[in-house]
């Protein structure tokens, strides 16, 4: 794969294995199994705390996750920022940045079973239904992230961060955009159109992982793609359960 494609991941910059700091070739080698092994892992992580703010919600009432959202999104951040920019760092970071958006997640997926009983299980049979299949499909060379499709996708992407960043700073002066966040038809529309791109996002982090593993990328490195994985893997989750609840809202 080229050293110059990039993704619209940000933990999988275009110079992610070739960056100052990652020595590759040096020492034990990432693979994609040993990099499947720490995505396992991260997702414990997720799992557990996500019981746990589940656990709060449905014993001591909503109130009781409403400090925890705030915890596991900012500090879930937090240690992204850091996992991005001390690649070496991961093998810690990357594990306390999925034990914090457990906590998110689990939390407002709480919020959306109570008023829709079901969405959360539904919800999560997407995510690792979509992520098997893609995976599937590229293994088998159905999908391959070519420069068109990788230039795509990031526009995309891109073009939905801006919407959001946007929709953000107008919500701030009590401005909402009109359509995409409702259960109309555009709100559907919208939602679908951004499921399928998170999805589509899998298959340049499938690339990314293969090329660092490819190169001979160092052994933390296993980590801090399990750490971009999880990423596209929390965002595609969300706009799942996002799009569900949309669909829920107009029966």
């Amino acid at each position: 794969m080229s050293t110059l494609m990039k993704t619209s991941n940000p933990a999988f910059a275009g110079n992610t294995y070739t960056a100052p700091g990652v020595g590759v070739g040096y020492g034990p080698t990432m693979t994609i199994s040993g990099t499947v092994n720490k995505a396992g892992i991260l997702m414990l992580c997720v799992l557990a705390t996500a019981a746990y703010s589940w656990n709060q919600f449905y014993t001591n009432g909503p109130q009781a996750v409403g400090g925890l959202v705030m915890v596991g999104m900012f500090g879930g951040l937090i240690a992204a920022f850091a996992t991005i920019f001390k690649k070496e760092w991961s093998p810690i970071t990357a594990p306390i940045y999925a034990l914090f958006e457990g906590l998110m997640l689990g939390s407002l997926s709480a919020m959306l079973e109570l008023r829709f009983p079901g969405i959360a299980i539904e919800s999560v049979a997407l995510t690792f239904g979509t992520c098997f299949c893609l995976l599937m499909a590229y293994r088998s060379g159905l999908v391959r992230a070519t420069p068109k499709f990788t230039v795509g996708i990031i526009a995309a992407t891109g073009g939905i961060a801006i919407v959001y960043f946007a929709s953000m700073i107008l919500g701030l002066f009590h401005v909402q955009v009109p359509g995409i966040f409702g259960s109309g038809p555009i709100g559907i529309l919208f939602s679908l159109a951004v499921v399928v791109i998170a999805a589509l996002n899998l298959i340049l982090d499938f690339s990314f992982i293969e090329d660092g593993a490819t190169r001979g990328a160092p052994k933390y490195m296993e980590w801090y793609s399990a750490f971009g994985l999880m990423v596209t893997l929390v965002w595609l989750y969300l706009e799942i359960i996002r799009l569900l609840s949309k669909l829920r809202d107009r029966r």
